[in-house]
């Protein structure tokens, strides 16, 4: 294998998201698969796992890990995918690279199957680092990789995660910090600031999400 299948965000393992796709979970779908990496953990669990990706070169690398891999974006995927079919849909670290992510978890609802969840890994944009470069050095500048990933066309926070998943008819059952400063300095901080800075040491959320009955 090649390093190019194996690199960023291709062969990222994101092991500490592996506990928000449900252990139940027989049939698991993920868009952005990369290489097959985190979804090969969550197969060696027992569960069907399915990818989508679009860079050809990751999405060859995942048919040796998964069980079917679709090369395609987001968009067109849908159309070859079945109908509630899916356990768990996984967005690690996708929906902040889409045009309209609102859109897209819209359309998932239908590849759900009953009691089937959406599982997300979503960066902040509050990130203390990015307030820092903002606030105090006047700068927006986006990079390789993190928060301001030059890729990167949507940007979110805690709040607006919330009100997101709320307003498309999800009820969300996790929203918590997977990356980031969680010393209880940090914790102490958030207290003292009354709750306005408990986020900003979050460089990324993990969140769990049901279509509402």
């Amino acid at each position: 294998m090649t390093k190019t299948e194996t690199d960023g965000y291709y062969g990222n393992a994101r092991a500490e998201m592996l506990d928000y796709v449900p252990a139940t979970a027989k049939r698991v779908l993920e868009f952005g698969c990369g290489a097959g990496v985190f979804g090969a953990s969550v197969k060696a669990r027992g569960a069907e796992v399915w990818g989508v990706e679009l860079d050809p070169v990751a999405a060859r690398a995942a048919t040796t890990r998964l069980d079917r891999v679709l090369c395609a974006d987001v968009a067109t995927a849908f159309e070859q995918l079945p109908k509630a079919a899916f356990d768990c849909v996984v967005f690690n670290d996708v929906l902040e690279h889409l045009i309209d992510p609102r859109t897209t978890l819209t359309a998932t609802k239908a590849l759900l199957a009953p009691g089937g969840v959406v599982t997300c890994s979503i960066p902040n944009v509050r990130h203390f680092r990015n307030l820092i470069n903002l606030l105090v050095h006047k700068q927006w500048r986006y990079e390789d990789s993190g928060v301001l990933d030059r890729t990167h066309l949507r940007f979110f926070t805690e709040r607006s995660i919330t009100e997101m998943f709320d307003e498309l008819g999800y009820d969300l059952r996790r929203l918590e910090c997977v990356n980031g400063y969680t010393s209880w300095k940090y914790r102490a901080l958030g207290k003292l600031s009354f709750g306005f800075l408990s986020d900003v040491f979050t460089q990324q959320f993990g969140c769990v999400a049901a279509p509402r009955a």
